[in-house]
């Protein structure tokens, strides 16, 4: 099993390890606003695109039902997440309808190691934070054809009340906004066209010439 812990205090000497010849692997912050099919897209690209993985958060909420710890989330209680926030082991991190949700910079470092690709699926807040601490990320946005659609997506999921999904359109707004933060955009209209461009972007980034 994963230890944060154990793997936060390996962290400073084992990103020494990166190698010149290319084959650490990138990290990708893939983020847009609720309802514009992020979780989609990254499923279908995962079964076309070798090398590449969604990282796994850490979060304090209760296991929905099917859940598996340490696929779909590395589960721990307040007091552990707050531990690792003082051991500075994450990424990102933040506080989401009363439960912790965070990356660890260790789980994402180990498999970059690897020579895996790393997609965080992330809100623009974690994002504004990965951007803040690293600067060899790439940033992309998903975004819906228009506004319209992205309310209709949300209505039809039927799994929020009516107040929720204003909120989440409130904040949808801002998110729209903040898209000149990102490196790319993509605009998430017909689901195979959305993952062809996000499959080639993760594809030129892996042929790029790092200097320096």
């Amino acid at each position: 099993m994963f230890n944060p812990l154990y793997a936060q205090k390996k962290l400073n000497m084992a990103n020494t390890i990166k190698k010149a010849t290319g084959d650490f692997g990138n990290l990708i912050v893939l983020s847009g606003p609720s309802g514009v099919g992020k979780g989609t897209v990254i499923r279908k690209l995962l079964t076309l695109l070798p090398n590449v993985i969604r990282s796994t958060s850490v979060t304090t909420r209760d296991p929905r039902p099917g859940e598996v710890e340490d696929v779909d989330y590395f589960f721990k209680s307040k007091n552990e997440f707050e531990a690792l926030i003082e051991a500075d082991a994450f990424l990102e991190w933040a506080l989401y309808a009363d439960n912790y949700y965070g990356t660890l910079k260790e789980f994402v470092s180990e498999k970059q190691r690897l020579g895996l690709d790393v997609i965080l699926e992330i809100e623009v807040q974690g994002a504004r934070q990965v951007k803040a601490i690293k600067n060899d990320i790439i940033l992309i946005f998903i975004s819906p054809p228009d506004f319209t659609t992205l309310e209709s997506r949300l209505r039809h999921r039927a799994t929020d009340s009516d107040s929720s999904i204003e909120s989440r359109l409130k904040t949808a707004r801002l998110e729209l906004a903040a898209r000149s933060m990102f490196d790319y955009e993509v605009i998430n209209e017909d689901l195979d066209e959305a993952v062809h461009d996000l499959l080639h972007i993760i594809k030129a980034q892996r042929l790029k010439i790092h200097k320096g």
